[in-house]
C-alpha cells in the first residue's frame, strides 16, 4: 500500500462506521414524543419526550364545582395513548364511575378510579379559560394551556421516535418542549 493512501483509507473506513452507527441509531427505537397542536394547524404549544408507559397528567378545574380535576395519561411504544386515572374531590356533572372501567378507590380527600388502562388514541380537547386552568403536568413541569391558548382546541396526538430522534432532542431540545 502507498502511504499516501492510507489516510485516505481510514478516513473512509471511519465516515462508514459513521454512516453505519447513524443507521442503527435511526432504526432502534427512542421512545414516543407525545405534541399537542392546535386543531387549526401551526406549530405544537408542547412536545413531550416519553418512554412507554411514562405518564403525563392533564389537569383542570371543573366548570361547574371549580373543583379540581386530575386525568393521568400514559403511552405506549407504538404511540397509543391511555387514561390510566381520574382524580376529583366529588362528583360534578360528567364524572363518576364508568361500570367495568378501574376501581374507586378513596386517596386522601379525593374520589380515585384507578387501573383504568382505557385506550383514548389521539384526543381533541377544547382548552378553557384561564379560570379552568386546564394544565398539563409532566416530569415536575407544569404547562398551562390556557394561559397559552384559551378556548382553542388542541389535539393530543403521540408517536414513536428513533433513538437517533431521541438523542438529537436530548442535545437540542423542541422549542415547545418545557425546560
Amino acid at each position: 500500500m502507498r502511504p499516501e493512501t492510507r489516510p485516505v483509507r481510514l478516513a473512509l473506513y471511519g465516515l462508514a462506521g459513521l454512516a453505519s452507527a447513524l443507521v442503527i441509531l435511526a432504526l432502534l427505537p427512542g421512545g414516543v414524543v407525545l405534541t399537542v397542536t392546535p386543531l387549526r394547524g401551526g406549530q405544537p404549544l408542547l412536545a413531550l419526550p416519553l418512554q412507554p408507559g411514562e405518564r403525563f397528567t392533564l389537569r383542570y378545574y371543573h366548570s361547574v364545582e371549580n373543583a379540581p380535576i386530575w386525568e393521568e395519561h400514559s403511552v405506549d411504544r407504538q404511540g397509543r395513548i391511555y387514561i390510566e386515572e381520574e382524580r376529583y374531590l366529588k362528583y360534578g356533572a360528567g364524572m363518576g364511575k364508568m361500570p367495568g372501567v378501574g376501581r374507586m378507590v378513596m386517596r386522601g380527600p379525593y374520589e380515585a378510579i384507578t387501573d383504568m388502562h382505557m385506550p383514548t388514541g389521539d384526543f381533541v380537547l377544547r382548552v378553557g379559560s384561564p379560570g379552568v386552568d386546564h394544565t398539563v403536568l409532566w416530569r415536575g413541569r407544569a404547562v398551562n394551556l390556557s394561559a397559552r391558548a384559551p378556548h382553542q382546541a388542541v389535539r393530543f396526538a403521540a408517536r414513536p421516535v428513533s433513538l437517533l430522534h431521541r438523542l438529537w432532542r436530548g442535545l437540542w431540545p423542541h422549542a415547545a418542549t418545557p425546560r
